[in-house]
C-alpha cells in the first residue's frame, strides 16, 4: 500500500462544458523516482470512484518506478470521487451528467497531461505510458486509440473492451463466474444456482414468518419485505461476481477485507448438497464470509455490494449510455435465468435519467474488434476474473499483445508483488516490463 506521504494532490482547471465553464479534476502526484531530465510518466487513467482507492491497489506502478526513473500519476475521472464538476448538486438533477462521458474523461487526461508537461520543468518531452485496471483498463487502452501523439503505450489490465453490443455472448460473463465457482466444488455451484427458487417457494409459501427468517438468517439492517425478494436476489448474484473478480492468492481488501482465495472460503459452507431452510442458512455463511471476515460487521445492507468508494450512481448513467453491456443467463449458471431485454432497458435509463442508450456507439467510436490498426498495448486478463469474457484475449499483433494470467483474478497484475504471488503473474509483469522498456527506449 502506498499512502498519504507518498503523493501529492492537486487539482487542475477543465474546460467542460458549453458555456465554457470549469471544474476541478484531483490528480496524484509522486515524483520522488523521477529523473527530472525528461523521465517517463506512468499514468493512471482513473476509473469510476474515488481515485486513492486506485492508487492504493496499483501498485505495480509503484514497483517499476523506480527501476524506470519514472514520474507516477493517477487522475481521478470526471464525476468520480472529489471531481465534481457542479459539487454536491452534480447527481441531482439528470440535465447535469450529459458531461459524464469516456470522451470527455480521455480529453480531461490528455489535457492534464499538457498541463504538467507545461509546467514540470524537465517533463516536456517525457515520454507517457498509461496504466488502467478493469474501466480504468479500457480507458487506458482508448486513451493510446485515440491520442497515440500523448501517449506512447497502455497496459489495460482486465479492460472488457468486447463487453458488448454484437462482440460478445451476452452470457459470457456468467459463465466465467460459473467456472470459477466450479473449480473449486461443483456442489458450490449446484447449491447456489438452486438458492433462488428456494428463495421463491419459501417467500410464496411462508409469508411474514418466510420474511422474518430471511431477515434473521442473513442478519439484515431492515426487515425484508415481500418486494424485496427480487433484490435480495440480485444482491446474491452481485457478491458471486465481485467473489470470482477478487479471488486473489493472498489477503487483500480491495472491495472488502477478505483472505487469500474467497471464493474457497465463500464455498465451504457449501460443499454439501442443502436443501430448504438449510441451503439458505448455507449461503447466509458464504454472504456473510464475504462481508464479515474481521467480524466486525453489524449488519448486511442489500443495496451495498462493495466498498462506498466506487461510484456506483455515476456508472448507472453511463451504463444507460454509452458503456451498454449486454448481461443474461441460463440454467447452467449460478445466476437466475434471464434474459437480455434491451428495450426494458432503455425505458428503465429513460425513467431514471431521461437518456436512451446507443448499444453500437462504443464499437463505432472505439473500434470494436478492429484493432489490427492499433499499436502499443498490452491487454492483460486473469482465468479467474469473470471480465476475461470480455476482454481481448488473442494477441492483434506484434505490438497489440495479450497476456493470460492462469489463477489470475481481476487486473492482479496491477497490484504490489507479493510473496504469494503465482508463477503466471509473476511471468506477466516481468513481459510487461520488458514491453513497456522497448516503448521507452527503442523509439
Amino acid at each position: 500500500m502506498w499512502r498519504g506521504a507518498c503523493f501529492q494532490e492537486r487539482m487542475v482547471d477543465h474546460f467542460g462544458f458549453v458555456n465554457q465553464d470549469t471544474y476541478k479534476q484531483r490528480y496524484l502526484v509522486a515524483d520522488q523516482f523521477w529523473n527530472k531530465n525528461d523521465g517517463p510518466i506512468f499514468f493512471y487513467t482513473g476509473n469510476e470512484g474515488d481515485i486513492t482507492l486506485f492508487c492504493n491497489n496499483t501498485g505495480f506502478v509503484w514497483d517499476i518506478a523506480p527501476e524506470f526513473h519514472a514520474m507516477i500519476v493517477f487522475a481521478e475521472h470526471r464525476y468520480y470521487g472529489t471531481s465534481l464538476p457542479y459539487g454536491d448538486q452534480s447527481y441531482k438533477d439528470p440535465s447535469k451528467l450529459n458531461y459524464l462521458t469516456s470522451e470527455q474523461a480521455l480529453a480531461d487526461f490528455a489535457t492534464l497531461i499538457e498541463y504538467i508537461k507545461s509546467t514540470t520543468p524537465g517533463s516536456k518531452n517525457s515520454k507517457v505510458v498509461t496504466f488502467g485496471g478493469s474501466y480504468g483498463g479500457m480507458l487506458s487502452a482508448w486513451f493510446r486509440i485515440k491520442y497515440p501523439n500523448i501517449v506512447v503505450g497502455a497496459l489495460a489490465a482486465s479492460a472488457p473492451i468486447l463487453q458488448f453490443h454484437n462482440l460478445t455472448p451476452c452470457s459470457a460473463y456468467d459463465k466465467v463466474v460459473t467456472k470459477t465457482f466450479a473449480s473449486y466444488s461443483q456442489n458450490c455451484v449446484d447449491n447456489i444456482r438452486q438458492v433462488y427458487s428456494t428463495i421463491d417457494d419459501l417467500a410464496k409459501s411462508g409469508g411474514n414468518a418466510t420474511l422474518s427468517f430471511l431477515t434473521s438468517t442473513f442478519q439484515l439492517c431492515k426487515p425484508l419485505k415481500s418486494s424485496d425478494i427480487d433484490t435480495l436476489e440480485g444482491w446474491l448474484e452481485g457478491i458471486w461476481g465481485y467473489l470470482a473478480m477478487i479471488n486473489y492468492p493472498y489477503p487483500a481488501n480491495f472491495l472488502e477485507p477478505l483472505p487469500a482465495w474467497p471464493v474457497k472460503g465463500a464455498c465451504k459452507p457449501l460443499l454439501n448438497i442443502l436443501n430448504g431452510k438449510e441451503l439458505i442458512e448455507g449461503v447466509a455463511k458464504s454472504i456473510k464470509f464475504y462481508f464479515n471476515s474481521t467480524g466486525n460487521t453489524q449488519c448486511l445492507n442489500i443495496t451495498q455490494q462493495a466498498t462506498g468508494n466506487l461510484g456506483t450512481g455515476g456508472w448507472d448513467y453511463q451504463s444507460c449510455t454509452e458503456m451498454v453491456m449486454p448481461m443474461c443467463s441460463d440454467n447452467t449458471t449460478i445466476f437466475r435465468p434471464v434474459e437480455w431485454n434491451y428495450t426494458a432497458i432503455s425505458d428503465n435509463c429513460y425513467k431514471q435519467f431521461k437518456v436512451r442508450p446507443r448499444h453500437d456507439w462504443i464499437n463505432t467510436n472505439y473500434w470494436g474488434k478492429s484493432l489490427s490498426s492499433a499499436s502499443n498495448i498490452i491487454f492483460s486478463n486473469g482465468q479467474y476474473d469473470p471480465w476475461i469474457s470480455g476482454g481481448v484475449t488473442q494477441s492483434q499483433s506484434d505490438t497489440v499483445v495479450a497476456i493470460y494470467i492462469k489463477y489470475g483474478a481481476h487486473h492482479l497484475d496491477l497490484r504490489s508483488a507479493n510473496p504469494l504471488d503465482t508463477d503466471s503473474v509473476k511471468a506477466a509483469r516481468q513481459q510487461e516490463k520488458n514491453i513497456i522498456r522497448q516503448w521507452l527506449y527503442t523509439n
